[in-house]
């Protein structure tokens, strides 16, 4: 699956996950937002869909992400109106050192392993993650969220799934407390 970034420069550059894939032949970059392919999903973290493998019929011309900096990721989206498909990751956490379990706040890299997992492409997803130090992290700490959100059939059971993850913690926590 083709997998292209529009990249702002507004993160540390040794610290940037789609330089890195760049530079490992694992994205592309395009300079404008109108040069993305049309009949691509784009990741985005404001999205009101959630990404489920029924998004698979939307991948035939890639998969997208913006790269910018987490402050200024809700104005950098914003300024995107184009044709592409939006989506939102469901609930995982990251492992790179900069976010490191913080539940929403995947590096690009992340983002785009994730929804490769989700869309079935595994082996892909392990790839891109594999020039990584931390990456075999991500997929240990996500295993279940991954393997849940990538055996449903669409965004209903993502979502689904999500929730009934989501009570679970919150159970194992009620019950951790009151020991």
């Amino acid at each position: 699956m083709r997998l292209i970034v529009y990249h702002m420069d507004q993160d540390d550059p040794k610290k940037c996950t789609a330089k890195r894939l760049l530079k490992f032949g694992e994205v592309s970059f395009v300079k404008t937002v109108k040069s993305l392919p049309r009949s691509c999903i784009l990741l985005n973290p404001f999205s009101k869909e959630v990404l489920s493998p029924d998004d698979s019929k939307y991948t035939k011309h890639g998969l997208a992400a913006l790269d910018c900096s987490w402050a200024e990721a809700e104005k950098s989206f914003d300024t995107i109106k184009s044709k592409v498909e939006g989506r939102i990751l469901p609930f995982l956490v990251p492992s790179n050192p900069v976010n490191y379990g913080k539940p929403g706040k995947l590096s690009t890299a992340e983002a785009f392993a994730a929804a490769l997992c989700i869309l079935g492409e595994e082996d892909h997803s392990r790839r891109i993650l594999s020039s990584f130090n931390w990456g075999e992290e991500f997929f240990k700490i996500n295993r279940q969220l991954l393997d849940g959100y990538s055996k449903s059939k669409n965004q209903e059971e993502v979502l689904e799934f999500q929730e009934k993850y989501l009570k679970g913690i919150k159970n194992r926590k009620g019950s951790t407390e009151e020991i």
